[in-house]
């Protein structure tokens, strides 16, 4: 890990005006959450992975804390799942359609 470049870039990112700030925070999640055909049938994943999102938002909503999700996903941060719980916020329709759909295929009710 590149300890210098991190810092630099914390510095940065810190000196941003608010509205800065909130551009900088669109374009990092454009970066983070990103769907890629053929990969999780095209939907909404954390970053190079093939976790989606709303296997994470509906993990958490049937009571899976921060500790155990990344216990199951060894290759999440914390910063992912806030990351996934934003884009959640940004797209409700999208990610509950998908959970809908995913319990009632598994036959869930």
């Amino acid at each position: 890990m590149n300890t210098q470049l991190a810092n630099s870039l914390a510095e940065a990112v810190s000196a941003l005006s608010l509205e800065d700030f909130q551009a900088f925070q669109a374009a990092l999640l454009s970066h983070m959450v990103k769907k890629t055909p053929g990969v999780a049938g095209g939907h909404a994943c954390i970053r190079n992975t093939r976790i989606a999102v709303w296997t994470l938002v509906s993990l958490s909503q049937q009571g899976m804390g921060e500790g155990e999700l990344l216990n199951k996903f060894p290759g999440l941060t914390p910063f992912d799942l806030l990351e996934a719980q934003v884009y959640y916020q940004a797209h409700p329709e999208e990610i509950n359609t998908l959970i809908t759909s995913h319990h009632s295929e598994e036959g869930w009710k």
